[in-house]
């Protein structure tokens, strides 16, 4: 089986700034430079053909690059307790539609479309039951901004996990172009 998303990976520059904004929570787990992108579609598990399936279907989405900054923070939460702290980026719109024609794409493949909502953000820390609040991790870092900066291809990634987190392998990257 392969634990399949398709992503975007921040900018050297843009992944420091955001290695430096974590620390502070008890508990967290914070993801590493390796770990950095924005998410466009999780897959999950999938047999090798609807892999190559995938893959292939994915070449056919054509859509121009993509100018984004940072823009504030975050958290995700499960029954009223937080999972997840996460940048955002702006503007949202491009991102929204890539989105789209990226879910097109899989379904395309014979996957079902995806079902939640989606929020464009890059997560930063994983939260467990015994984490630490994130109150003041929030307010020290809601004015978390950059400069703009250009996504020019998205990936198709294979998530290994392992007792140390889950480890991202890139399998094919396809090119922002128009």
């Amino acid at each position: 089986m392969h634990r399949l998303f398709v992503g975007l990976r921040p900018p050297p520059a843009i992944r420091r700034q955001l290695l430096d904004a974590m620390g502070g929570v008890p508990g967290a787990r914070w993801q590493d430079e390796h770990q950095l992108h924005l998410t466009l579609r999780f897959i999950g598990e999938v047999e090798r053909p609807m892999a190559e399936d995938v893959a292939l279907m994915l070449g056919s989405v054509h859509f121009p690059p993509i100018d984004v900054a940072l823009a504030g923070v975050g958290q995700f939460d499960t029954r009223g307790r937080p999972n997840a702290l996460w940048a955002g980026v702006r503007p949202h719109d491009a991102l929204l539609h890539l989105h789209k024609k990226v879910d097109q794409a899989i379904t395309r493949a014979g996957l079902a479309s995806e079902a939640r909502a989606y929020l464009p953000h890059i997560t930063l820390a994983r939260l467990g039951a015994g984490a630490g609040t994130t109150d003041r991790w929030l307010a020290e870092h809601a004015g978390l901004a950059s400069a703009p900066f250009r996504f020019e291809h998205f990936t198709l990634f294979q998530s290994h996990l392992g007792s140390e987190g889950a480890v991202y392998e890139a399998v094919e990257r396809y090119p922002l172009d128009g």
